[in-house]
């Protein structure tokens, strides 16, 4: 005979606790667990109180209020870039002849760090681009990899709305794209103005003109004026690669491990060849403005002399613009 306690359904097993670690706790439990959480948070605290006062910090320690000084104070280490380069310009307007140098080494400065605030201060404020983007820029390598470059490669940077959470070399890549886009559009633009010029030339040659003298030789001073802007823009880029080189080793240096701003880093042979590259180009750009001076003296040389008596004449400069 079958026992009956072994009749019916099997016993299911316990359910299984899923949620908080409170759910099905009793109040002594609960009790105890807040208080490990007190005590967590409270060891948290004091750790946190102490670094602060180890590094002479006075500010609430949230997470927001912390995070909010953060974002102050990189907006303002650019800001005091450029508050030092206004300043050392200034220095160098009124200092002493041959002492801003001397003065720039007490203040602890390098030649170079020098050059480059003042550089920084001087664009900044001749270019509204690079001062909209100097507010946004979070580091002071990223607003220096700014100043290195032209206004119209500033003003396709100034319209991206993500420029504030960009890294110093996130920035020089999209720099380098933007610079590629810029001069597609300037190729793009120049060829067309050719295909309109000599469509213009074309033209014009299918009838006789009697052109006066003046509007003859017009041709002649716009090309010497459009070489000149070629000429000065092609030093301006060597000068402004001259600092992106500087700026670029300067990083180098002060990104290793065991790099100690006491210490003068020579130059590496490989970095030292594009230098002489660059002194080279230098080299021959003022020979050639020597051999162009002697050949105008040697071809017009009277006649020179003649035309700036005329322009010291009261009234030539009115007269040359009529």
């Amino acid at each position: 005979m079958t026992d009956k306690t072994t009749r019916g359904r099997k016993a299911l097993p316990a359910a299984e606790v899923v949620g908080p670690d409170f759910v099905g706790a009793t109040p002594p439990d609960m009790a105890a667990q807040e208080v490990q959480a007190r005590g967590a948070l409270a060891v948290v605290e004091a750790n946190a109180a102490a670094m602060a006062l180890q590094l002479g910090y006075e500010g609430a320690l949230s997470v927001g209020t912390l995070e909010d000084g953060i974002r102050f104070y990189q907006r303002r280490s650019v800001e005091a870039i450029l508050e030092v380069g206004k300043r050392l310009l200034l220095l160098k307007e009124v200092a002493a002849h041959g002492e801003f140098l001397d003065r720039v080494e007490l203040l602890g400065f390098s030649r170079s760090t020098a050059q480059r605030f003042m550089q920084a201060a001087a664009k900044t404020s001749k270019s509204p681009n690079l001062g909209n983007l100097a507010t946004q820029v979070k580091s002071s390598s990223a607003f220096l990899e700014l100043v290195t470059h032209d206004d119209e490669v500033l003003e396709d940077l100034s319209k991206m709305d993500d420029i504030d959470r960009l890294s110093a070399s996130q920035l020089r890549e999209r720099l380098r794209q933007t610079e590629q886009d810029v001069k597609f559009a300037q190729e793009k633009r120049t060829k067309a103005e050719e295909r309109a010029d000599k469509a213009e030339k074309k033209l014009a040659g299918k009838r006789p003109v009697v052109v006066p003298l003046d509007e003859r030789i017009t041709p002649f001073q716009t090309e010497i004026t459009e070489r000149q802007s070629l000429i000065e823009k092609s030093l301006a880029a060597h000068l402004e690669a001259s600092a992106a080189l500087e700026a670029w080793w300067t990083e180098e240096v002060t990104q290793q491990p065991d790099y100690d701003p006491t210490v003068a880093v020579p130059l590496p042979r490989s970095v030292g060849l594009v230098l002489m590259h660059m002194v080279d180009a230098a080299e021959r750009a003022a020979l050639l403005v020597g051999r162009l001076q002697h050949d105008l003296q040697e071809r017009f040389g009277a006649d020179i002399d003649e035309a700036r008596q005329y322009l010291m004449q009261p009234g030539a400069d009115d007269a040359a613009a009529a």
